[in-house]
């Protein structure tokens, strides 16, 4: 079910909700979050709206998409409400601002915070160069950006460190889960040498690699080189070097191990509804992704 609800306030809104509850028995008991998704127009907001409703059938949620309008127009709020099939398992709210209420969101966002339930911020695209001292970002427990679309993304990943707060993280760091996961299953195989250097290379505007290279000088404190290229990662030991290559576009990746023969694994790159579904399991500081910021400071770029 989807109602429109042109030029409105916030008031009505909430009325709408309520009589929606009593009327078709729509409740928000079940809802363990609300997530805010902060977007930079209304042609943007759908595609955030898909992924949060597939990310609501692991975790359901009250959606608040607020779509940011002209500054220059006249002051106006345009509200959506979707529920049932039309919105997964989340109840979610479209707010497409206008004029004088674009600059003021967080207090647009705030009558409709569920009570008790903690509060994640998410930008798809535009965020903030400090999300934990935006307006929105400081109603939330958990900061969520995404550098991938940013206009420089690898400068953007980098700026991450100096603006990092406890329960920020990047759905960039969430696309090399798998990677990261296949790297230390690689390593705990005999023989049990240090790693001396790592090399990573691949497409330079993608920041997921930055997040990797961060994360393995900072696990592995060796030196770990970053370069444009074919998408690899290669460990050398003493006497042994692993390596884990794909396709740029592939969904298979291989692994290439000194003396043995190479084994296959699927390895498709992540969809933003699964980084975003993965992120949202979790809901305290990730001291691992706060930990592979301070890496990339360590890596060399060539």
């Amino acid at each position: 079910m989807i109602i429109d609800m042109p030029d409105t306030d916030t008031r009505e809104v909430s009325k709408r909700l309520v009589q929606l509850r009593e009327s078709n028995g729509v409740v928000t008991m079940g809802r363990v979050l609300t997530l805010v998704v902060c977007t930079l127009d209304s042609s943007e907001a759908e595609d955030a709206i898909d992924a949060a409703n597939d990310a609501s059938r692991e975790h359901p949620c009250r959606v608040i998409v607020l779509a940011r309008g002209d500054r220059m127009a006249e002051t106006r709020l345009d509200a959506q409400i979707r529920v049932g099939g039309d919105a997964g398992a989340a109840e979610v709210i479209v707010l497409r601002l206008q004029g004088d209420l674009v600059p003021h969101e967080a207090s647009v966002v705030i009558p409709f915070l569920l009570p008790d339930t903690p509060v994640v911020a998410w930008w798809p695209r535009g965020a903030p160069e400090f999300p934990s001292k935006d307006s929105v970002g400081r109603l939330a427990t958990r900061r969520i950006t995404d550098a991938t679309f940013a206009a420089d993304p690898q400068a953007t990943i980098k700026g991450r460190r100096h603006s990092y707060a406890t329960g920020d993280t990047d759905l960039a760091w969430s696309r090399v889960t798998y990677w990261r996961a296949l790297l230390a299953a690689a390593l705990d195989e005999a023989p049990f040498e240090t790693v001396e250097s790592v090399t990573i290379s691949g497409l330079k505007e993608e920041p997921a690699l930055d997040m990797l290279a961060g994360w393995l000088a900072a696990r592995l404190d060796c030196p770990v080189v970053r370069r444009t290229g074919e998408l690899k990662v290669e460990m050398h030991r003493p006497t042994v070097s692993i390596a884990i290559s794909r396709p740029q576009h592939g969904r298979t990746a291989t692994l290439s191990r000194t003396g043995e023969p190479d084994q296959r694994f699927a390895l498709a790159r992540r969809e933003t509804k699964d980084c975003l579904a993965e992120e949202l399991r979790h809901l305290d500081a990730d001291d691992i992704y706060a930990e592979a910021l301070t890496g990339i400071e360590r890596v060399t770029y060539e």
